[in-house]
């Protein structure tokens, strides 16, 4: 099984081979795009940021959608990557990456595998946060992405588990990168 780190292009190629949409796959590359900027900022900042592992998570984040479009395309993306090969922390940033992390508790009312689902390391909780603040293309606000958890009906848990991410992440980024829409 290999474990290193695809380039971009193969990232992509792998999408397109996994059978993603053209819809997910511009999705993937603006998640990646927005990531990429956040590592940069964490890393402008002294965080040590693994900014490649950053930019192949966001591409591969959703490869799972090629199977399904509900919260299960977490564990089929899980799946998908393991065949494939791709290295734990790629795998990791798929299984985490779903609204602001999955609690033990959650995963056992979804019928996952009983675990945390919480993104843990920097990586995974960028590419999280990055995730959240992109709808289709476009960047939203934050208070959209916290309207949307609670039109949802996610957990109280969820939707603080977000701003935590949220808390984390802006004021690396400063008002303008975090909280405007990026029309």
């Amino acid at each position: 099984m290999s474990r290193r780190l695809p380039p971009r292009e193969e990232a992509l190629s792998l999408l397109a081979k996994a059978g993603c949409s053209v819809g997910v796959v511009r999705h993937s590359k603006a998640v990646a795009a927005l990531a990429v900027k956040i590592a940069g900022a964490c890393r402008k900042k002294g965080l040590k940021v693994d900014v490649q592992l950053v930019e192949i998570g966001a591409l591969l984040h959703d490869v799972g959608r090629s199977r399904t479009h509900g919260i299960n395309h977490v564990m089929a993306g899980v799946g998908i990557a393991r065949s494939l090969g791709l290295p734990d922390p790629v795998v990791s940033i798929i299984e985490r990456h779903a609204g602001s992390g999955i609690s033990k508790d959650e995963a056992q009312r979804l019928g996952w595998p009983v675990k945390n689902y919480v993104p843990l390391t920097l990586e995974e909780k960028i590419v999280t946060y990055a995730d959240k603040l992109i709808e289709g293309l476009k960047k939203v606000p934050i208070e959209q992405v916290l309207e949307k958890f609670v039109k949802d009906n996610l957990p109280q848990s969820s939707i603080l588990r977000m701003k935590r991410l949220h808390e984390e992440f802006s004021p690396l980024l400063g008002d303008s990168d975090a909280d405007d829409n990026a029309s």
